[in-house]
């Protein structure tokens, strides 16, 4: 029987794996890396064509994501589940599969017309396994003559196969990597735009109120003592316009205080704080099923803000006559939801609208949805004409950087 290296074993087979070896090391690419593998292969073991796929990350998919030409143009275009096809079976078994002839007779065998199997007779199967005996592929050759493959065939490629596993690993944890530095990135791009929008924001608020008051404060005052001599009562009404205006400010200023973070949080909780925050609008039935499972500072904040609002504007658009809040904290995620039975509107609508400047901070949908996006989450409205709307809210548990992130709660 002929081998598939020819019979030249031992130096033809160490020249292949130098070759993938040297393939494998020359980038992180991992599209490159499979193409230039699936070319050695059949270069070197005379075979005519050679597939490689890759299984998704949940395990239940192969997708094509190395092949030689013609095929190269169908890569990332077939996929087949695991189970499915010789490839599927291999994936799901973790056993090579070798056949000699009629692959249309063998009951695992799943025909694509694009790849033309009805050109090729033989082939083989085997899959790609780290050396920690991860699955993360399947390796195909095919020929289109008759060949018998043996059991040293079948052992070289699966060594080939193992040197790409290996590859795949590191390109794939290299992606990873550079997907999340790149969202660590937008993250602090984010945060430093909050804290802009939030540094206006508070400067706003001292430079058209606290700082107003303060100065006509002072001259109250002033205009106080200088009549406190000859004119008694003038002084008396100077001191009661100056205490209001003191009152004020000081209301003014918790109020910049809690525009960061609402000191209910830190008294209540966030349950008890929804709750609460429902009570705050008497015209509204609001209903609170919230757990009552502490979480990070800043998810709190994000949370009971979007709740805040979304209360606001239901009141204020709404024509509803009750409300659900609804919080739930299932596997690595916050859900918020907030239902109410009014009138309802198009999403589409108002999915460009700006910063509503009535809202309780001074940013309404849009400033709903930066903060979810900020905190790595998702907002989305959930409405249509006379049935009602739903804001739902999804924040991830583990944000980027939970002390950044803490900036965003305003």
């Amino acid at each position: 029987m002929t081998t598939l290296l020819g019979g030249a074993d031992a130096e033809r087979e160490a020249h292949l794996l130098s070759r993938i070896i040297d393939t494998i090391s020359a980038g992180l690419d991992l599209d490159r890396i499979l193409q230039g593998v699936a070319t050695l292969v059949t270069e070197t073991t005379a075979t005519d064509v050679c597939f490689i796929h890759l299984i998704d990350e949940q395990g239940r998919t192969l997708r094509m994501r190395g092949a030689t030409p013609p095929f190269d143009k169908l890569v990332g275009k077939i996929e087949l589940a695991v189970g499915e096809g010789i490839s599927g079976w291999v994936a799901d078994r973790g056993e090579p599969v070798v056949i000699v002839g009629d692959k249309s007779g063998d009951p695992r065998y799943r025909y694509f017309p694009a790849l033309r199997g009805e050109d090729y007779t033989s082939m083989v199967s085997v899959p790609v396994v780290t050396p920690l005996g991860h699955l993360v592929g399947v390796l195909n050759v095919h020929t289109r003559l008759r060949r018998e493959f043996t059991a040293a065939d079948v052992d070289l490629l699966r060594s080939v196969a193992g040197l790409v596993a290996g590859a795949i690993e590191n390109a794939r944890l290299h992606q990873r990597l550079a997907e999340r530095e790149e969202a660590l990135e937008r993250f602090a791009e984010q945060t430093i735009k909050w804290q802009e929008h939030e540094s206006r924001r508070l400067a706003g608020e001292i430079h058209d109120g606290i700082s107003q008051r303060i100065v006509s404060l002072f001259f109250h005052l002033s205009a106080a003592a200088d009549a406190i001599g000859h004119a008694p009562d003038v002084a008396a009404e100077q001191i009661a316009r100056a205490a209001e205006l003191a009152t004020a400010a000081l209301d003014e200023t918790r109020s910049a205080i809690a525009g960061l973070r609402p000191p209910v949080l830190d008294d209540l909780g966030l349950a008890a704080s929804l709750e609460s925050l429902g009570h705050s609008f008497p015209h509204l039935a609001v209903r609170v099923d919230a757990t009552g499972e502490r979480l990070s500072e800043h998810l709190e904040t994000a949370i009971y803000r979007t709740a805040q609002e979304a209360l606001q504007n239901i009141a204020k658009h709404a024509n509803a006559r009750s409300v659900r809040i609804r919080l739930t904290v299932p596997p690595r995620r916050a859900v918020l939801e907030v239902t109410d039975d009014g009138s309802g509107f198009d999403p589409a609508a108002v999915s460009d609208a700006g910063p509503d400047p009535d809202g309780p901070t001074g940013f309404g949908l849009s400033g709903m949805r930066e903060r979810a996006e900020l905190l790595g989450g998702t907002l989305k409205l959930i409405s249509a004409p006379g049935r009602g709307t739903t804001v739902r809210l999804v924040l991830p548990l583990s944000a980027p950087s939970a002390d950044a992130a803490a900036q965003a709660g305003g």
